[in-house]
């Protein structure tokens, strides 16, 4: 439990000294280019100091300059980790309007170009997405968690039309991004924080170009589908098991 209040404690300190050069590098270049690079940097001193490891599968199957929507599972606080810093492309967040009101970090998330959806009322929510929509279309990459909230048990669970509106909007492919890991690391509901490796896995993007807002449940199945057939494959293609990684990586922890 110490370990897990030293690790928050440079959370705290890390996020604040990120989140103010996000806020500086966004005078200097347009986009938030180089303020996401420093919200890279952020992810990956974070999830140094709690001992975790990332392994990324599939980065072939992207196209570094072309614009998506990544669309993955989610099951803990560290997936944003993993992806911000081991994603290594340009893209934005989509992020419920309430975190942009947090002092210094709201700014930079402003400036760094992260899109707000406001779910306060079914209006404002699909002005939201209409909005996240056009930017989408003008080139703007960005992930979303089609689950809307993070699984309790490590299953990928129902998604929310959402993010399947924003893809037959604006006509750019979804890519499945599948993690594995992160649930042991930090589950939900959870404030300890275990050392161990997790896997980001990539999937070939799906054209969105053939849906409507009448075949989107279709589309929603076909990316579910991908997902969990994913999943079961990391589970059972770990050496001896995830788990046994991680009390394994866990005991060469408390060696050093």
């Amino acid at each position: 439990m110490i370990r897990t209040v030293v690790i928050s404690m440079w959370v705290v300190l890390i996020t604040l000294v990120c989140a103010l050069t996000a806020i500086t590098l966004s005078f200097f270049r347009k986009g938030g280019d180089l303020s996401h690079l420093a919200g890279r940097f952020w992810a990956k001193s974070v999830l140094l100091v709690s001992r975790v490891k990332v392994r990324v599968q599939g980065l072939h199957h992207i196209d570094p300059h072309a614009t998506y929507i990544y669309m993955a599972n989610h099951q803990s606080m560290f997936d944003i980790l993993a992806l911000l810093g081991y994603l290594p492309v340009q893209f934005r967040w989509l992020a419920k309007k309430e975190l942009f009101q947090i002092p210094v970090f709201g700014l930079s998330m402003a400036r760094v170009g992260y899109i707000s959806i406001d779910r306060s009322d079914r209006k404002s929510a699909h002005k939201s997405l209409v909005e996240a929509a056009q930017k989408i279309a003008q080139g703007v990459s960005v992930i979303i968690f089609p689950e809307g909230s993070r699984s309790t048990d490590g299953r990928i669970k129902p998604f929310k039309a959402g993010g399947f509106h924003l893809a037959v909007r604006s006509g750019r492919p979804i890519v499945p991004v599948v993690i594995y890991g992160t649930h042991h690391v930090m589950p939900k509901g959870s404030l300890r924080i275990r050392p161990g490796l997790v896997v980001v896995s990539i999937h070939a993007p799906v054209d969105t170009a053939s849906y409507n807002n009448k075949t989107k449940k279709a589309l929603m199945e076909t990316i579910r589908s991908i997902m969990k057939q994913d999943l079961e494959r990391l589970k059972a293609t770990q050496p001896r098991g995830l788990g046994s990684w991680h009390r394994e990586w866990s005991e060469k922890v408390r060696k050093n």
